[in-house]
This record gives C-alpha cells, sequence and structure tokens, in this order.
C-alpha cells in the first residue's frame, strides 16, 4: 500500500493484487491490536541482513518523521509505550484504514481474494494469471511478506516469483519467535511459565536488556523475541539475571559475614521472584546447602551460584516457528536487488520490497518502518 501510494500520485496506474479477504492483517494484530507502526529511532543498525549496508539507502531517505506526519494528519491519537515504540491509542485499524484512504485518494485500486497462478514476462513488462483473468503490467512489485503466521495467509510465493526470475534467496528461519527447552529443561523450568524477570540476554554479539517470559516449553517475552533474531540452531545463549545487582556474589558474602542466617533461596527472593529463586538454588547448590542457613554454605558454592546467575547459559531446542514468529529472517538476497529503487537488477521492472527481502528489523515497530521505506522507495521508480 505504501508503494501503491507513491507510485499513484506520480500518475501511474496501481492495482494491488491479494488473496486475502481484507487488508491488512498482520497491521490489524500488531502492538496488541495497537499497532507498533514504527520506531523513533529506527536506523540500520537496527537489522539483520547479509548485507548490513542495503538498508540504509531507503530509511536515510525516508524516515519514522515522515510516517508520523501522515499518522497526524490523519488525526490519530499515538503515545510511545517505550525505547523509542509508537503505537495508536486506540485502534491498528486506523493505520489501515490511513493507508487506503491514501491510496484511494491517490487513485491506486484493489482487487482482493484474488490468488496469483502464474507470473510471467511479456514483451512490454509482466502478466499475472489469477482466476479473474491476466493482469498485464509494465511494473510488478512483490510485496508478499514472509511464512510468518501462515493462518492470516502468509505464504511463500514472494520467494517462488523471485526463483523463478532467477533470484538467490538466503535462507529463511522464523525470528521474533519465542525459544523452546529441551525435554530435561522443560521439566525443570516448565512449572514457572507465566514469570517474568528483567534481565539482559545475548545471542552471538548481540545483547537486549529487557523482560523474558517463561513459557511451559521455553522462553519468550520481548528479551527472548529478540535475542531470537540474531540466532542460529545450535548456539548458546547467554542471559544475566540479575544485571541491576552485578556485585551479588559480594552481596551474599556480606550478609553471610553479617551472621545472616536465612537459607539462600529466601535472600535471592528479595531480588529475583521467588518461584524462580526456589528453581534455581534448587539447580545449582547440593541439596543439602540449598537447605542450610547461609553461614554454612561455602564460599565456593557461592560463587558458582551467583556465575550462574549472571551467565546462566543454555543451547535453546529451537525456537516455536512460523505459526507464532513475528517475521521471517532472510528471504530475497540484497546483491540482486538495486538498495535504492528495490528493482532486480536482472530483471527491469521486477521489485521487491518489504519483509520478502533479506532485510529484517528488531522487534518494536522497526519492520513497519522497512516496510513504509521499501515502499516508498520503489514507489519513486515503479
Amino acid at each position: 500500500m505504501m508503494c501503491a501510494i507513491h507510485a499513484a500520485r506520480r500518475g501511474r496506474k496501481v492495482l494491488l493484487l491479494d488473496h486475502s479477504k481484507k487488508l491488512g492483517g498482520k497491521i490489524l494484530i500488531s502492538g496488541g491490536g495497537r499497532c507498533n507502526f514504527t520506531n523513533t529511532g529506527a536506523g540500520p543498525a537496527n537489522y539483520v541482513s547479509r548485507n548490513p549496508h542495503f538498508a540504509k539507502s531507503a530509511l536515510s531517505r525516508y524516515s519514522p518523521d515522515q510516517f508520523i506526519e501522515m499518522v497526524r494528519n490523519h488525526g490519530i491519537a499515538f503515545h510511545e509505550k517505550k525505547l523509542g515504540q509508537l503505537f495508536c491509542d486506540q485502534s491498528a485499524q486506523q493505520i489501515v484504514d490511513l493507508l487506503k484512504s491514501e491510496c484511494d485518494e491517490a487513485g491506486a485500486e484493489f482487487l482482493l481474494e484474488c490468488p496469483v497462478k502464474k507470473i510471467g514476462r511479456t514483451d512490454s513488462g509482466y502478466k499475472v494469471e489469477t482466476p479473474q483473468g491476466e493482469i498485464h503490467c509494465q511494473s510488478l512489485v512483490v510485496a508478499t511478506g514472509g511464512l510468518s503466521i501462515p493462518k492470516l495467509g502468509a505464504t511463500g510465493l514472494g520467494y517462488q516469483i523471485a526463483r523463478q526470475f532467477g533470484l538467490k534467496i538466503v535462507e529463511t528461519v522464523p525470528a521474533l519467535d519465542g525459544f523452546t527447552f529441551s525435554e530435561s529443561e522443560t521439566r525443570t523450568f516448565g512449572k514457572l511459565a507465566g514469570l517474568s524477570i528483567d534481565c539482559q540476554i545475548t545471542a552471538k554479539t548481540a545483547s537486549f536488556r529487557e523482560n523474558i517470559l517463561f513459557t511451559h516449553a521455553g522462553l519468550s517475552g520481548p528479551a527472548a523475541l529478540q535475542a531470537s533474531l540474531h540466532w542460529d540452531r545450535g548456539e548458546e545463549i547467554e542471559i544475566n539475571l540479575l544485571p541491576e545487582t552485578p556485585d551479588t556474589f559480594e552481596w551474599l558474602m556480606e550478609k553471610k559475614k553479617a551472621g545472616n542466617r536465612a537459607k539462600v533461596t529466601n535472600l535471592l527472593s528479595e531480588i529475583l521472584p521467588s518461584r524462580f529463586a526456589d528453581c534455581f538454588t534448587a539447580i545449582h547448590l547440593s541439596t543439602n546447602e540449598a537447605e542450610l542457613p547461609l553461614p554454612q554454605v561455602s564460599e565456593k558454592a557461592l560463587k558458582a551460584l551467583c556465575e550462574n546467575l549472571h551467565h546462566w547459559k543454555f543451547i535453546p531446542k529451537g525456537t516455536v516457528g512460523y505459526s507464532k514468529a513475528e517475521v521471517t529472517r532472510g528471504g530475497v538476497d540484497t546483491d540482486e536487488l538495486s538498495s535504492k529503487t528495490m528493482e532486480s537488477k536482472k530483471n527491469p521492472g521486477l521489485y521487491f520490497i518489504g519483509e520478502v527481502v533479506d532485510v529484517t528489523g528488531w522487534l518494536g515497530g522497526y519492520n513497519f518502518q522497512w516496510a513504509w521505506a521499501s515502499g516508498w522507495a520503489a514507489g519513486q521508480v515503479v
């Protein structure tokens, strides 16, 4: 829709084709139904791609402020939740309505419930075969998104089109997705389902400071989702469970020297949820020491426990998968596209924008900003 708005404003005849029954399905469910429509701090550093420089051009030419201006012009009230994340005060439907009205005003047309059967080349451009007949166009823009949340209609059509026309695909994986535990970890931590902890989580060299949320099968919450974007199967995750208390060992030693006779788990319950403190000390202290008063617990055992609290390491079994993942990492290789126009280098008139491209943003409005910016970039030239 963003591309259509700007192409139609230039006088181009534009048709938006979609197999879905309604517009903006993913917009409508985003942000808990209030749509985290951009992030005020969005920049190239907030995106993962095989080519980290590719997104710079579009993001620099269409900024969050420009989309925010559109939102203001439509009288949509919004607020910043945290970390630059902007949400509608009322409903995500307002963003869909904004885009639809801008398309209507510019003269772009819509054809919904119209699946694509086949795409081919013509002397003047491309043809799209549908149950409602053939559609011929000079330029074809693929904005099909990724594989995430198939119940909303997500398919691999965009990748099929790319391959058909000889473009390489960077391997796709679910991202911004919860981690799953091994069977033994599930037995240990599954009983903590619903418990949230403010932490710092690290995957590769990327670290995020937000909450993790224990589920029956693994870890969710914003910190886990952010980390999943940078994680590859088989790699280790490290979590600092007490980023606000970097000297936990010294804190316990002071209490020990003062003769505090509380059990370690009870002391940790002052700075961690008690259910988690019970669970973690049961794992990392011997049964005997877990029940002893603090003065009788060895310094070596306390140091090892604190090391694990600040450097809890484990290898996730995997992620939940495309059914829950907010985005798809990977996609059309950016080497195949112009960073300025999003046009295929091999196929004049063929464009790929948004999530179908190998540019994936952090959680928090970044992927919407990439949609707006890449759509705007293609809309200037298509």
